[in-house]
């Protein structure tokens, strides 16, 4: 009889996640990053901060603080902002650092796995904003049939 060490366990299980199944893992993490506030944090950590149309979040990742983050993401709660925050930085998604001043600072910033996810969020948000046009008319159509 072999036995199976933790390493190759979590190496095997690795191999089959499949968020289509209701106890993976990985379902828990898609419902994460698929919450608007994850995604738009996410992009901001990766903007120069403005709101300019058609702003692509393509920039240098760069050190964000709270209130910078809850500025520019119009319609967070203080709880909302601080909730996600804190679940991206479970997750390894950004690092919070805090530098003794007063009064304190803290600022957040994406990890090298943040950066890879943020490349996928990016082209999200360019889609949505994108393609709202296509959407609004499809919705108005579809509302117009229904009625």
């Amino acid at each position: 009889m072999t036995t199976t060490t933790a390493a190759r366990k979590r190496a095997q299980a690795k191999t089959e996640y499949d968020a289509f199944l209701a106890q993976c893992p990985s379902r828990k993490l898609l419902d994460r990053i698929a919450d608007k506030w994850v995604t738009l944090v996410l992009a901001a950590l990766r903007s120069d901060g403005s709101h300019q149309f058609g702003a692509d979040c393509a920039g240098e990742p760069r050190p964000m603080r709270y209130s910078e983050l809850s500025r520019l993401l119009a319609g967070v709660s203080q709880k909302m902002l601080t909730q996600t925050l804190r679940s991206l930085e479970r997750d390894g998604l950004i690092t919070r650092t805090v530098v003794p001043t007063v009064p304190v600072t803290v600022t957040y910033e994406l990890t090298e796995l943040g950066v890879s996810l943020h490349e996928v969020i990016r082209g999200l948000k360019g889609w949505a904003e994108t393609h709202m046009d296509d959407v609004l008319a499809n919705r108005a159509t579809y509302d117009n049939q229904v009625a």
